[in-house]
């Protein structure tokens, strides 16, 4: 707490870049939704970027670590009026930020605004927002809860068509009950799409026990390959990885605690796919009907669909594919050599 409330008073103050907003260009259609966002909404959201994977309209959306709600009322937006968002946060007096990129006072806001929780400044949005969006009636909510235990907040079994987090996996400690929590709330065929720091190898003591580090989101950063052996136990198909990027280390003294550890910011996609889907390799089309999407989609870091072009999958992607809400985006044919192996963000 005091990391956040005395030591930086500016994002210049950070040691690494690890919390802060990545530079790629947003869509236009995000970039016009963010637009329609209340302006405290967006003050108190402290937050590195934006986690907003493909293919929307009508879908039910789970937000951990929602915050100030900018990234439900932005997604609130891209489901429609027939879709539904739903962000958790911690409980009231200490709360995570808005992207989940670190743990910030609730006593300490940014000036202009009354104190007040995150998620009471998420919900006292709600008729602004529906009203700004056309909409008759509210499709966003948000709770207060533990992204452990969506269970205690009353979030039933395969409710959601998608799970997002952003840089705030890394901050639990107990990563598995996250993973397993989100499994359990998805609906066959659904996706967790999220972003959080992953490190070349298992922390030593001295990192995962230091105040800065911690401050920082690395103290917590998972072994990128531990991600794919939770995935596995929990019964997600093996990690998609999206994108990755290098964290630097501007600080003498915490390189010297890090060693030859490296860091990434990464994002990845988990599906859950039903065991019935599961077949062989095959050949896939992509009908370019995504909005925004038309001419390509970039599925991951191995593969991007072109309109019209045939591509071979192996049998997990075709899997993925088959059983999610992409199918209907794509023709779906049996057959068709393996892809490539996905590869590791480290």
């Amino acid at each position: 707490q005091d990391y956040y409330g005395k030591e930086l008073q500016k994002s210049e103050d950070l040691k690494t870049n690890a919390c802060v907003a990545s530079a790629r260009p947003l869509p236009k259609a995000v970039r016009d939704a963010l637009e329609r966002v209340h302006e405290e909404v967006v003050a108190r959201y402290y937050g590195c970027g934006l986690v907003i994977p493909e293919c929307l309209t009508s879908r039910r959306i789970l937000d951990l670590g929602s915050g100030s709600g900018r990234d439900c009322y932005l997604l609130s937006q891209l489901v429609g009026e027939q879709g539904h968002v739903t962000g958790i946060d911690m409980t009231e007096g200490q709360v995570w930020c808005g992207d989940g990129a670190s743990l910030c006072p609730s006593s300490i806001p940014p000036p202009l605004f009354p104190s007040s929780s995150q998620v009471e400044v998420a919900k006292k949005h709600i008729p602004y927002h529906m009203n700004k969006f056309g909409y008759q009636k509210p499709n966003v909510e948000f709770l207060q809860g533990y992204m452990e235990k969506l269970g205690d907040a009353g979030l039933a079994n395969e409710s959601y068509d998608i799970v997002i987090s952003n840089c705030v996996i890394n901050l639990a400690p107990d990563k598995r009950a996250v993973l397993r929590e989100a499994y359990r709330v998805l609906k066959p065929g659904g996706e967790m799409y999220f972003s959080d720091i992953y490190a070349s190898q298992r922390l030593s003591e001295a990192v995962r026990k230091h105040r800065v580090l911690w401050g920082e989101c690395l103290a917590g950063a998972l072994y990128w390959k531990d991600l794919y052996s939770i995935a596995e136990e929990v019964g997600f198909s093996p990690p998609c990885l999206v994108t990755a990027s290098p964290i630097t280390i501007s600080n003498k003294e915490l390189e010297g605690i890090i060693g030859d550890c490296h860091f990434v910011s990464a994002t990845f996609r988990l599906f859950k796919v039903p065991g019935s889907s599961r077949a062989g390799p095959g050949q896939v089309i992509y009908n370019g009907g995504i909005v925004g999407h038309e001419r390509e989609l970039v599925f991951d870091a191995n593969l991007t669909f072109k309109e019209g072009e045939v591509v071979d999958v192996d049998a997990e992607m075709a899997a993925i594919l088959q059983s999610s809400r992409f199918a209907e985006e794509f023709l779906i044919r049996d057959g068709g050599a393996n892809a490539a192996t996905p590869q590791g963000c480290c």
